[in-house]
């Protein structure tokens, strides 16, 4: 007789560990309680939300999308690389993934550079408040994990490593919470209004 044997290893300690998994909820939640915020406030002005809405550059913010979803198949490649043991594999993933959060940050500045310019700023309606809050503090979460990122391929690619595979998770946890992140704020912030 067969009997379901359940792993309760995989229940209580998730890919990238418990601690990362109760950061990344926080985070989202964070995120989430601050969208339905600018849904509600939407609907209190729809007209300035839709007008606000239109200045954005929704091409940029779809490149951005793109580079951050590539990254993040990079990141859950340089995973697998390092699980196989091949460090050199994993390293160079790594390094992709950060090229595609470098030219994320690129393109953003580009987008704030351009706001700036027009005279848009955190005052200058609701709906700009949650748009410089919101991104800026994404772009705050991408430049933090460019900084797990180089850290974590650092420490797994110096001699006598002791980068654990629970470690390259965790970094790839907090990467892809970024992009799930941004994920929620493309549309809301730049097709739905």
């Amino acid at each position: 007789m067969n009997t379901l044997k359940i792993d309760y290893k995989n229940i209580y300690y998730p890919p990238g560990g418990i601690l990362m998994w109760i950061i990344i909820f926080l985070e989202l939640i964070t995120f989430g309680m601050a969208l339905v915020a600018f849904v509600y406030y939407g609907q209190q002005e729809p007209e300035v939300f839709h007008q606000s809405r239109l200045q954005l550059n929704t091409t940029m913010g779809a490149i951005n999308t793109v580079f951050l979803l590539t990254s993040g198949f990079f990141m859950a490649t340089a995973v697998d690389k390092f699980k196989e043991n091949n460090i050199a594999k994993s390293s160079f993933y790594f390094k992709l993934t950060m090229l595609g959060g470098l030219f994320f940050l690129v393109l953003k500045s580009v987008e704030y550079y351009h706001k700036i310019e027009s005279g848009i700023s955190l005052e200058t309606n609701m709906f700009f408040s949650f748009y410089w809050m919101l991104t800026a503090f994404h772009l705050i979460h991408v430049i933090m994990g460019l900084v797990i990122l180089i850290w974590t391929n650092y420490g797994m690619t110096k001699e006598n490593s002791d980068t654990a595979v629970e470690d390259v998770e965790a970094c790839a946890a907090f990467w892809h919470m970024c992009d799930l992140i941004w994920l929620l704020l493309f549309p809301v912030l730049y097709l739905i209004f």
